[in-house]
């Protein structure tokens, strides 16, 4: 009985014990499952770490920057709609690198033209003082230059024997001037024609004697700015005494370069100021442009009206004059800051803060300028209104540009990346290891090195530049570095070089003259205009 009970429960205690199984299989497996997924889940993603101030290092894991040994920042890889030719840079490369940025904009664009002058007598006011009779000078009344006459003040007295005949005539027909007036009128006549005055000439009749001496009155009111006679001289008719100039009014006369001289036009106001007066600020109209320039000086005259009637204005004055030409031919025309323009040749480019990532990220546009307006210029092609550029620290975007490999100033379809420095180890964190076959090393791997000092001319950081370049482009050469206060080019090269005057012939190529050669005139016309030398 007992033995039939307990093979009844055998088929209920094989289900329980299968029930059991099942269930631990499942629920183990579907721990193992999440506990794979938690596993994923902690493990790191492929992460990118690149340099702050190098954005063009791209690297694994984190470690130093292999160019300037900065700590690698993890890379933000978000979505992105840029160009592959952008210049990448994290904000806080962008932020170290003073790169700075403004949008586009249209203007109603006016011109300052600076102009340098000098005050000078108005021609119309200069007066000469001359003598109408011959004779001696027995008296000057004026006696320096620089003194101040006016009209009918006596000048000098002149004693003429042709004087004492005439005055003799005319005493003689007084007498006869009842029956013959023709011969009075004619004496009296070759006096005025000496320019003597009616008052002179009836003295001379009232007191019936001959005077010996004549007195010389000035015609005009002024300075005297020249004396030509001493006393005792002989002076013949036309004889010049004095050299007097009205200076109530006076000129200003600027120098407008030839190619200022399309903005200036009669009738614009010019502010100026005087070195001689400073704080003082004056105005005036422009009354004439000199339609002839000068061959020497390639400049045309501009010419300023003033009123001097308190005396301040003086002669050969220094005077600085700005001009506003408003510049209705290029209305509601782009105008963006003249820092804003890279040049090479005569390309004139700029960088496009490009948006759609989270990055900082930059794109060379080539652009066509107009007229320069002071800090500023004219665009006439190449951007549109609303669009953002580097507007400060647009070398530092170029050199990046340079750096990966990116279309830049120098490389318009862009070159080869530096991702890292021939020679550099980058395990981890470790501190990186030069080796004697990085190129620029005083120590090469193999043969010796010759030294040599090369005077190259230029001006700025993009002669460097190009000079530096051209000189690393001659094979064997190993270091090349140029100083613009020294005007001296270092250079190391390898003694497998053979000739090492090709290294002039490159650098004169590149438009830069050297002691061996010098640049062909066209190639130094189209340098930008930074790097005229000459």
């Amino acid at each position: 009985m007992n033995h039939l009970s307990l093979k009844k429960y055998i088929p209920s205690l094989l289900f329980l014990i299968g029930g059991l199984f099942l269930g631990w299989l499942f629920f183990h497996s579907s721990n193992k499952r999440i506990e794979n997924q938690d596993k994923q889940a902690e493990a790191p993603k492929n992460e990118v770490w690149t340099c702050s101030m190098h954005p063009q290092i791209r690297m694994p894991k984190p470690g130093k920057c292999p160019i300037c040994g900065m700590d690698l920042i993890p890379l933000n890889q978000g979505n992105s709609t840029i160009g592959s030719d952008a210049v990448h840079m994290s904000r806080e490369a962008a932020q170290l690198a003073n790169v700075l940025t403004s949008v586009v904009s249209k203007q109603n664009p006016v011109k300052q033209i600076r102009l340098y002058g000098k005050v000078q007598a108005d021609e119309r006011l200069l007066q000469s003082q001359v003598s109408y009779l011959p004779g001696r000078i027995e008296k000057l009344s004026v006696n320096f230059t620089g003194e101040a006459v006016r009209k009918g003040q006596t000048l000098a007295t002149i004693y003429s024997p042709e004087l004492m005949t005439a005055q003799q005539e005319l005493l003689e027909t007084i007498k006869t001037k009842q029956v013959q007036p023709i011969l009075y009128e004619a004496a009296k006549d070759k006096l005025r024609q000496w320019k003597l005055s009616d008052n002179q000439i009836a003295d001379i009749e009232k007191s019936g004697t001959v005077k010996p001496d004549l007195e010389i009155y000035s015609n005009t009111t002024g300075i005297v700015t020249a004396r030509r006679v001493n006393n005792g001289d002989y002076i013949n008719p036309g004889s010049v005494l004095f050299d007097i100039a009205d200076l109530s009014l006076v000129w200003i006369m600027f120098d407008a370069y030839e190619s200022d001289l399309t903005y200036l036009s009669k009738g614009q106001n010019v502010l100026f100021t005087l070195e001689a007066l400073p704080g003082i600020n004056f105005s005036g109209n422009i009354t004439f442009i000199d339609p002839v320039i000068d061959p020497v000086n390639r400049v045309a005259k501009v010419r300023v009206e003033i009123s001097n009637r308190d005396g301040k204005l003086k002669p050969e004055m220094f005077a600085t004059g700005m001009v506003e030409a408003h510049l209705d031919q290029y209305k509601d025309k782009l105008v963006i800051p003249r820092s804003a323009v890279l040049w090479t040749g005569k390309r004139s480019i700029v960088y496009v803060k490009q948006s759609g990532s989270e990055e900082v990220a930059f794109i060379i546009r080539e652009i066509e300028l107009g007229p320069m307006l002071g800090n500023s210029y004219v665009v006439m092609n190449g951007l549109s209104e609303g669009e953002e550029i580097v507007t400060q620290g647009a070398f530092s975007v170029d050199a990046a540009a340079q750096l990966a490999g990116k279309p830049s100033m120098m490389e318009p379809k862009g070159g080869q990346p530096v991702t890292a420095m021939p020679g550099m180890d980058m395990p981890g964190n470790a501190k990186p290891k030069i080796k004697a076959t990085m190129p620029g090393m005083d120590m090469p791997a193999s043969g010796s090195t010759e030294k040599l000092k090369i005077t190259v001319s230029g001006n700025c950081e993009m002669c460097k530049a190009r000079i530096e370049k051209a000189a690393k482009s001659v094979k064997g050469v190993t270091k090349a570095v140029w100083t613009a206060k020294t005007k001296i080019l270092q250079v190391e090269y390898d003694t497998s070089l053979d000739n090492p005057d090709v290294i002039y012939k490159v650098i004169a190529d590149a438009g830069h003259d050297n002691e061996k050669y010098k640049a062909d005139d066209k190639v130094y016309e189209a340098l930008p205009a930074c790097c005229k030398y000459r």
